[in-house]
């Protein structure tokens, strides 16, 4: 993998960030305008993957990075679950559920094989402090 200088490197800090465009086109429709805790919320959440993803890469520490994408894969899972409801209450089509849902769990599923490239990294990188 080539060394990554900036979080715009990042592929699933790019899909995040696409994911949170399309939480915001769907909570900009009508019926979901009028429910304002779960349209803030599910924006909260959206907001929370990308953004944990960039906080955890800045703070330049292994360990760090861990933490804040571990963080940022439990927003994920908080998202879907808001997609549902928001299904449930009808202020989205089965069709957008599917769509957005699948974005989401993309997203979910990158970040845990992100979070197992990383810690196998880290791993190895101990054990060649070790053997010096």
């Amino acid at each position: 993998m080539a060394k990554l200088e900036k979080i715009e490197d990042i592929i699933v800090w790019q899909l995040a960030i696409e994911l949170t465009n399309s939480i915001y086109a769907i909570t900009n429709n009508t019926a979901f305008n009028k429910d304002f805790a779960l349209r803030d919320q599910i924006r909260k959440s959206a907001i929370s993957v990308p953004s944990n993803i960039a906080e955890g890469f800045e703070r330049n520490s292994t360990n760090q990075f861990l933490y804040f994408l571990v963080i940022a894969k439990g927003s994920a899972g908080e998202l879907r679950t808001q997609l549902l409801i928001a299904k449930n209450q009808s202020y989205i089509t089965q069709s957008e559920f599917e769509k957005i849902n699948n974005e989401a769990l993309e997203v979910s599923k990158k970040l845990g094989s992100f979070l197992t490239y990383l810690k196998e990294f880290k791993s190895k990188q101990s054990k060649n402090i070790q053997t010096f």
